[in-house]
């Protein structure tokens, strides 16, 4: 395509040529020339109807660019795209979110993390984490806080807060230690505290009823689960992301991976004779209906990774049993574990490593149990002076 013809203005560096405009009439456009350290410029400076532009238009323009008040077209594209670049890199929290995620994609509690961060998103989403200070923590406390949940309609619990705060903690520590990010040592996060001393473990009564419940499901590879838990008191979402190479049945053990403990440490835990054979009567299953690779997870889900919950059955298996409405189907199970274990005599110490608690806070809860068992044991000794003052008497009838 042959070059158009320029026409020079009465100003210096500015020229124009002819062109066509949208509406089909002819059009001038105006282009300016100059030098930038050393180096010749040319760019279009406007469209004279488009852009409303004139050759004395064109010559400030001119000026301004020679005198650096201004840059030219090519740079400016050049420095927007810099910044689109810079801000499509920034380690927002929105970013991090979004690459937490993924890496973590097969945890079993994806769905739940998934509804606590949609309260994060619009309060902090777009910061970075050196842009937070503490305060913006404890406004996102304090707002989630105000917030009404979208299924009941009522405040979100003081538990729901801690589970939004406690996610963005862990998506900063995980951004922190991938390298995408300092760690925010200058951010303090604030937990609210809970009144979570609420007692949900079985009585017997209760514990043979629900025992008898599990006995009559259906699927008993499914009830397994439930089982399971009665008697390693696991937390749930450690269990559903129990792989077979996390149990080793010959030597009763199982493995819980850091990715998915609510501590992030990788803890080894005995089974008992009863755990084993109940892993070792679960049939290992298909990575997905059709294919012949066996999934890794002892429960898998759908589509062969960890199974989200067994929210139904475990409400089920609550109902029928009589138990209260509000207890929690899987803490329960946690709950009535520790707490036969600490009234059979198990010290808090122990109790604390079975139970994986980061310190032995929160295995306080069942001390008055253990406390119990110290005191059966003392009473003991009470066999040391009644056979003797039995003994006594005996020897008095005798005599008389």
């Amino acid at each position: 395509m042959p070059s158009r013809e320029r026409t020079k203005t009465k100003y210096p560096g500015v020229y124009f040529v002819m062109s066509t405009g949208a509406d089909g009439k002819p059009e001038r456009v105006f282009y300016i020339t100059y030098r930038r350290d050393g180096k010749l410029i040319e760019e279009k400076a406007g469209f004279q109807r488009k852009d409303d532009m004139s050759d004395a238009r064109a010559a400030r323009l001119r000026a301004e660019r020679i005198d650096g008040k201004s840059v030219s077209n090519k740079t400016r594209r050049e420095n927007e795209r810099t910044a689109k670049e810079e801000l499509t890199n920034r380690w927002t929290v929105n970013k991090i979110w979004e690459d937490y995620d993924a890496a973590h994609s097969h945890r079993a509690c994806a769905k739940g993390d998934a509804s606590y961060f949609k309260y994060i998103q619009p309060e902090i989403g777009t910061k970075t984490p050196a842009e937070l200070v503490t305060l913006d923590l404890e406004r996102l406390k304090r707002n989630v806080a105000k917030t009404k949940s979208e299924r009941t309609g009522k405040l979100l619990s003081e538990q729901t807060v801690k589970h939004v705060l406690a996610l963005l903690k862990r998506m900063l520590r995980w951004a922190a230690e991938m390298g995408h990010i300092e760690h925010p040592i200058h951010l303090k996060f604030k937990m609210p505290r809970l009144a979570n001393e609420k007692t949900e473990f079985m009585s017997e009564e209760q514990l043979r009823a629900y025992l008898k419940a599990l006995d009559e499901e259906i699927d008993q590879d499914k009830a397994a689960f439930f089982r399971v838990m009665l008697l390693t008191g696991v937390r749930r979402t450690a269990l559903l992301n129990v792989r077979w190479d996390d149990v080793d049945l010959k030597n009763g053990y199982i493995v819980l991976r850091g990715e998915v403990a609510k501590n992030d440490k990788t803890q080894t835990l005995p089974l008992s004779p009863g755990a084993v054979q109940i892993f070792a009567n679960i049939p290992r299953q298909l990575m997905a209906p059709g294919k012949r690779t066996l999934s890794p997870y002892v429960w898998p889900g759908k589509n062969g990774g960890p199974r989200e919950d067994f929210r139904a059955m475990g409400r089920r298996l609550r109902d029928k049993a009589g138990l209260p409405k509000d207890w929690r189907p899987c803490h329960m199970l946690r709950h009535t574990y520790a707490s036969i274990l600490a009234s059979s005599g198990v010290n808090i110490y122990e109790l604390q490593k079975l139970l994986t608690h980061g310190s032995t806070a929160m295995t306080q809860r069942y001390a008055h149990l253990s406390n119990e068992s110290l005191k059966r044991a003392a009473a003991t000794a009470d066999i040391i002076l009644f056979s003797r003052e039995t003994k006594n008497a005996s020897n008095e009838d005798k005599q008389n």
